[in-house]
């Protein structure tokens, strides 16, 4: 979707769509709450798969040149 990313993800867990319960190893944790992050969407598409939604340059909304985030919580082989 084109909608408008406000912010950044913040400690955010990914879980597969119908997963109730709590996070287990491999259910991946995104993070951008800090300076210079710009992650402000993340979407589950499979076990491998994920789609990420980079927000704009405060000083050149056009471009979206570079990105910048953490992820956690990673298993072996992933």
């Amino acid at each position: 979707s084109d909608d408008i990313i406000a912010g950044n993800v913040s400690k955010y867990i990914v879980l597969p769509i119908g997963y109730c319960g709590q996070p287990k190893k491999g259910h991946l944790i995104f993070d951008a709450c800090f300076e210079s992050g710009n992650l402000g969407r993340v979407d589950h598409v499979t076990e491998f798969e994920y789609d990420l939604f980079i927000r704009p340059d405060t000083c050149n909304p056009r471009f979206r040149v570079w990105f910048n985030f953490t992820v956690e919580n990673v298993k072996e082989s992933q």
